[in-house]
């Protein structure tokens, strides 16, 4: 039988010979060809040399198959090498390569003498990379179901070379086995600080018989806060970075055990103290010893801090407050000393301080338990964080406000007989009978509550500013928001209105609460340094400042009050010291002006006291603002301030 088809890959396969148009199969070797025509019927024949059927179908599956099994392989393979290239490659560095972290320098800080307030202390402290322990125990892991069979796997593994390392380095076996029973194998982990010098150096000479194990050069912060406890509010102080911070700091360079700025000056200016850590990148071999350093990066040291501050005006304000409080049922007040023409700061005390070195290694849970649980609440920053009732100090503020919306005049007086009468309830003036015929003037220099009252709240004869004139103004001068300084956790006092008693209390607001608030009492609250700053408008001629801490940073500066309305405050503020409410004051070297108050908060404990003002008169050089809580009268605060003020004038450059 002849075969009639040109199909090429049949007479290959099959073994046909060309004869002519028709296709032959060889001799079966008996002597007969079987034959068969190759057409659309697919008749079935035999190949002599295989002994068996054979489909033309199936092969023709056969070959397609291989085709596209190829072609998946291929596929698959400029999958895997071009889209999943890099994420297989960081695979392939990461067993190769070791990042290691050069730490950077914390920046100094140091008061406007140049002494160090915040400085370094070099530490040395044992890393390690668990995967690169000759005995991790990668694969017992892996069976493990629950994190305390994962324990109890790596510390039995890791104990023989950890024991070694322990001795070595003097620390406890017991510290390093329980961190690493806990350890992920790709993450770089923290064993133990506090090395010696002597044990580092030892170490670092055989680190090679260690692989995985790293003794890194770090520094623990020292405070100048065992001297001045107070400085504790301003410095803060770091610490290792927790979880929560952890999740932003990841992706800054930190690690988790790293130190980062927890409070104070620390946290604020975190990102210009800690500088840039470097790398270097290590070449390890299958044993994780290092074999070539492949890159290095150097770190870039964090920038010093030169501050405002005087120490020395700060130790002495403590030593102030220490003396003149032994005599009364409190210990806690704050001072603040400001530069009223840019906003520095140069003290700021809130009493009773800490010692930030407590925090630095750690503090024990004795020493927190006993800082937390002390009824002076010492790790409260009073001065920039404590919400209290201004008291008559807010008295300038509002007397502006009325000259500058010209509900008074230097020309308005009112006659103060003891206090006001409104329906059943009788607002008192702090003089029984009363203060006579009162000015601006006198008001302001004699804490006249009546004259207040009035532009404050008003009567049938006379529309005072109400209660949304009073909060404007207030606004104006600061209160209700933060001051801007350059400490976290500042407080932004609060300002009552109408809406907000209704909502709160439910009740409507009353005449008696704008009285209230004309003379600092009631809902509206304040802090410290707020009223430092309000203080300092009209010593600088009716600017607000910002205040900092940073020696020579420029900060916001805006005009508010017209230089009419300043002098008209200051002459009535200068008169509260030459024959007002803080006469204790004129014997101080240069002449002062100010505003005493005092605040109700409760009744049945004491009010607190206040002093605020600003020396010299003519050309002032700082702003003093003191608050002794539940100090009683303002007799409280005046001796304090009229220590410091005497001591400032004979001692400063």
């Amino acid at each position: 039988m002849i075969f009639r088809s040109r199909n090429k890959v049949a007479r290959n396969v099959f073994g046909l010979t060309d004869k002519g148009s028709d296709w032959h199969l060889p001799d079966n070797g008996d002597g007969r060809v079987e034959t068969m025509a190759l057409g659309p019927e697919r008749q079935r024949t035999k190949w002599a040399s295989m002994g068996a059927p054979v489909l033309l179908a199936r092969w023709r599956f056969g070959f397609f198959s291989v085709l596209v099994l190829v072609g998946l392989l291929a596929s698959r393979s400029a999958y895997l090498q071009v889209a999943q290239g890099g994420y297989y490659r960081d695979i392939a560095d990461a067993n190769r390569t070791r990042v290691n972290v050069i730490p950077s320098h914390r920046g100094i800080i140091k008061d406007r003498s140049g002494l160090e307030l915040a400085e370094n202390s070099p530490d040395f402290r044992l890393l390690v990379w668990p995967k690169d322990l000759p005995t991790w125990p990668n694969a017992l892991l892996k069976e493990a179901k629950t994190d305390e069979a994962r324990e109890q796997i790596i510390r039995e593994a890791v104990a023989l070379p950890v024991a070694s390392i322990a001795a070595e380095l003097e620390v406890s076996i017991n510290e390093l086995t329980d961190k690493l029973a806990t350890a992920e194998p790709d993450e770089q982990l923290l064993l133990a600080e506090g090395i010696s010098y002597e044990n580092a150096l030892a170490f670092y000479s055989r680190s090679s018989d260690y692989p995985g194990f790293i003794v890194e050069f770090s520094e623990k912060r020292q405070y100048y806060t065992g001297a001045i406890p107070t400085l504790s509010h301003i410095l803060g102080y770091t610490g290792p970075v927790n979880n929560e911070e952890y999740e932003t700091l990841e992706g800054k360079g930190y690690r988790r055990f790293d130190d980062v700025g927890k409070q104070g000056l620390e946290l604020w200016h975190e990102d210009i103290l800690r500088g840039q850590f470097g790398e270097e990148v290590v070449e390890v071999n299958a044993q994780g010893k290092s074999l070539r350093i492949v890159s290095r990066r150097e770190a870039v040291d964090g920038q010093d801090l030169r501050l405002a501050l005087d120490a020395r005006l700060q130790a002495y304000i403590e030593i102030v407050l220490e003396d003149r409080l032994k005599a009364t049922p409190t210990e806690r007040a704050a001072v603040i000393v400001m530069n009223p023409h840019n906003g520095e700061i140069l003290a700021l005390v809130s009493a009773p301080g800490f010692d930030a070195n407590l925090f630095t290694n750690g503090i024990s849970s004795e020493d927190y338990a006993a800082l937390l649980n002390d009824e002076n609440a010492p790790l409260f920053p009073r001065a920039y964080a404590g919400e209290y009732p201004a008291g008559s100090t807010i008295k300038p503020v509002f007397a502006a406000a009325g000259l500058a919306n010209g509900t008074i005049t230097t020309q308005t007086t009112f006659m103060s007989t003891g206090g006001v009468m409104l329906g059943n309830r009788f607002f008192p003036d702090w003089r029984p009978g009363g203060h006579g015929l009162t000015n601006v003037y006198h008001a302001i220099a004699d804490s006249v509550n009546t004259f207040f009252y009035m532009i404050g709240g008003g009567n049938e004869s006379f529309p005072g500013m109400g209660l949304e004139k009073l909060m404007t103004a207030a606004l104006t001068f600061g209160y209700g928001q933060k001051t801007g300084v350059d400490l976290p956790g500042e407080a932004d006092g609060f300002l009552p209105s109408k809406k907000w008693k209704e909502e709160a209390k439910g009740e409507p607001w009353y005449i008696g609460d704008t009285y209230n608030v004309s003379i600092g009492q009631g809902d509206f609250l304040v802090t410290p340094l707020q009223v430092a700053r309000d203080t300092a408008v009209f010593a600088n001629g009716g600017n607000l400042v910002t205040p900092h801490f940073v020696l020579g940073d420029d900060q916001p500066v805006q005009n508010i009050l017209e230089d009419d309305i300043v002098d008209i405050v200051r002459d009535g503020m200068r008169q509260t010291v030459t024959a007002g409410s803080a006469r204790m004051l004129q014997t101080i070297p240069v002449p002062v002006a100010g505003k005493t108050g005092t605040a109700q908060w409760s009744s049945t404990k004491d009010p607190h006291s206040w002093f605020t003002g600003f020396a010299p008169f003519e050309d002032p050089e700082i702003v003093i603002t003191v608050l002794v809580e539940q100090g009683g009268e303002e007799t409280s605060a005046l001796p304090i301030t009229q220590d410091i003020l005497r001591w400032y004038f004979a001692n400063h450059e």
